[in-house]
Formats: C-alpha cells, structure tokens, sequence
C-alpha cells in the first residue's frame, strides 16, 4: 500500500463523509443480532436519508465549451443542465432538461467528425485541425448545451428525493447502472445535490477503520466474487489501434474507460477514460492527424502537455493495478487516493485479469429486497423527444 494512503479514522475534525460513517456506525451496534452482516449493512442504509449526503458543486447551464471546461476542471463526469426558460414557479422536471455528460458530448464530438468526413471538400480545407478549427468557430463556442440534446442520449434522469434512503441511492449507482443522482427538493422544486459513484467511494474511504465497514472491506477480492467479468470478455484497446476506435467502442459500448495492452494483447500499459476526449476540445494542439493517431502516441502527447502545463492529472503516473487477493479496503483507498475510476487486476506475470470498477464495489455493499423497489421507476423523465437513440 502506498504510504500516502493514512487512515481516516482518529482525523480531526471529521470530514462530512466521516460524519456519515460515523453515525451508520451508531446504526450497527443497535441492529438486531439474528441478522447476517449483509442484512445489518442493508438495514442501516435504510435508515439514513440521502440528504445527509455532502453537497456537490451547483450546476449551471452553460455553452458547450463552458460545459467541457467546468467538467474537465472539477474532474466530474457529469452535471445537471437547466432549462433558463422555464418559469420561477415550474416543477423540478421542467426546470431541468437532463445531465450531460462526457460521454454524450464525446458522442456529438464523434458525430461531428462524421459530419466533416462525409464531405471530403471540408474535411481537406481542414487538412489535420479538425478538432482545432471546431473549437476555436463561433459555433462550438455559442453552441448551449440544451441546443444539442438531440445529438447524443441524456443520462437517464432519475432524481431521488430528500428522504429516500441511502439503500435505494446505492442500489441505483449500482445494479441500475446509474452514474449520477440528483436529488430533489420537491417543495423548492430544485436539485440540491448530485450524488456520484466516485463521491461514494469517496466516503467509504473516509470510513475505514470503523467497525461496520472493517466487517465488509476486510474481505478479499477473490472472497467476493471480483473481478466480475472474466479476462476472454473484457474490453481492451491494443495500443496501436487508432484512439478514435477506442473512443468510438467506448461510445458503442456505453463505458467509461478501457485497458490499453501491448501488441501481444496480455499485458495492460495504460488506460483510456472517456473523459480524455476534453483534450480533443481543451488541447487541440496536441496532435494534427487525429484520423490516424495511435492511442500510444496519444497518450504520450497528453502526459506531455500535462507536464508542459503542470497539470495533475492520473495519466503522468503509472497504471494501477491489483491481485485478487488485495483486500476491499485497498482497493477502495487506492481508487479514492489516485482519483480513479476503475484498477485493472493482474496476475503474477502481470497480465491483465479484470477491472473493478466504482459501480462493483459498491454493488458488494448492499443487495435489493425483493420488490423493494415497487413503483418507483415511474418518476424516470424520459428522454428529449429528438434524441437518437
């Protein structure tokens, strides 16, 4: 473990995750004895609200460009976007049209580039500056978010309320597959709160040590069944494959990052986020051929100017991996300390096994009650009527 990585436990003053932790401590020692540790853990997230949950940044409804740099700077994948024309006393479902997220603008990104290839008089006037000659015009800086919801698929916009519990919020993070979560005050009729799969963790990390969560995260990964998805169906990108093929398979497949393996397609030498393709939009100059680029030679063009600009960022240090029989606890310390969203398994000979993701973790926490969740999914706003998928 990386020395950096102090414990939480003992700090002070306590941090608002900690608080959290703290008091589904006072939970656990009440719960009834009979129940197994899985039922103890489910039953205390039942009896904490989710507004007890630390507030995230405000959101703002931005252009596009506004967009990519306020997501890039926070190192946030996502945020609620408002209508600016609905009226003061509108319900919470009018005054917010969705959440953009990278994903989606990676996906109007791509079909942008589509656009200029089908036209091969636009795509030579270009010549290798795509991507520089769209972010520096008129129309990707005065473009709003909301004009171009019909370009990519919203994140499905489920909002959870003030007293929902914590159960119902780590169960749609995790077997719901949701990356964010509103929440809502219905009276003010605004979102007070985004809850992401990274800030739980975040406050998982700020948990350790106590004695609810050392019953959990002591076990091992291979004791809890990670990593779930075995090595002949992982995704991965070789890493002289072309990087918008990987940005384009993300897209297909609806994921936030992939392994980057060698020629013999064993070992992991990298990863690749999602969240990469803001220096397609924040630092065009790092590259000119951006129809042949390999996703080596792109990744060492962002690390140089990362370093060029003395920007911190997880992509100047080396890959982080883990064994199977690293425990819950390290792996939970490692994502939360390097700012990560996903840790690549290995084996002895360091090749690649599995990733464990934020969204595996925390479907190891907590199990859905049978029918618990009823009628609740009627609250989903659907998608924009001119969305393409």
């Amino acid at each position: 473990m990386d020395g950096g990585m102090e414990s939480p436990v003992g700090r002070s003053p306590r941090t608002p995750e900690a608080e959290i932790g703290h008091r589904l401590e006072d939970l656990w020692d009440v719960q009834q004895p009979q129940l197994s540790p899985s039922q103890k853990l489910n039953s205390c997230f039942e009896d904490l609200p989710v507004s007890s949950f630390p507030a995230a940044p405000p959101s703002q409804d931005a252009s596009l460009a506004d967009a990519v740099e306020t997501l890039s700077k926070h190192k946030i994948l996502s945020a609620p976007v408002r209508n600016v024309n609905a009226p003061e006393d509108a319900s919470w479902i009018d005054k917010y049209i969705g959440i953009v997220e990278f994903p989606g603008i990676a996906v109007w990104l791509l079909h942008q580039f589509e656009i200029a290839n089908s036209n091969p008089e636009d795509a030579a006037s270009m010549g290798g500056c795509f991507f520089e000659t769209l972010t520096s015009s008129e129309f990707y800086k005065n473009t709003k978010v909301e004009d171009i919801a019909g370009s990519f698929r919203w994140a499905p916009f489920l909002a959870l309320q003030n007293s929902d519990s914590f159960l119902t919020m780590l169960l749609l993070l995790s077997k719901y597959r949701m990356k964010s979560l509103p929440v809502v005050d219905l009276g003010e009729g605004k979102i007070e709160n985004v809850i992401t799969q990274s800030a739980v963790v975040h406050m998982l990390a700020e948990c350790v040590g106590l004695h609810w969560f050392e019953n959990w995260g002591s076990k091992k990964l291979y004791e809890l069944g990670l990593p779930i998805m075995k090595p002949n169906r992982l995704l991965k990108v070789s890493e002289e494959e072309p990087v918008l093929k990987a940005f384009k398979l993300m897209r297909k497949k609806g994921i936030g990052g992939l392994p980057v393996v060698n020629e013999s397609g064993e070992r992991a030498i990298g990863n690749i986020s999602i969240r990469d393709v803001q220096y397609l939009l924040t630092a065009p100059e790092i590259y000119k051929d951006y129809r042949s680029i390999t996703v080596k030679n792109f990744l060492t063009a962002v690390r140089s100017y990362l370093e060029e600009h003395h920007e911190a960022s997880p992509m100047l240090r080396d890959l982080v991996t883990c064994k199977r029989d690293d425990t819950l606890e390290d792996i939970i310390l490692r994502l939360d300390h390097e700012k990560i969203h996903r840790i690549y398994v290995v084996d002895e000979e360091e090749n690649l096994q599995g990733v464990i993701t934020l969204r595996d973790i925390i479907s190891k926490l907590v199990h859905e009650p049978h029918g618990y969740f009823g009628d609740f999914f009627y609250g989903v706003v659907p998608l924009p009527e001119s969305s393409r998928v």
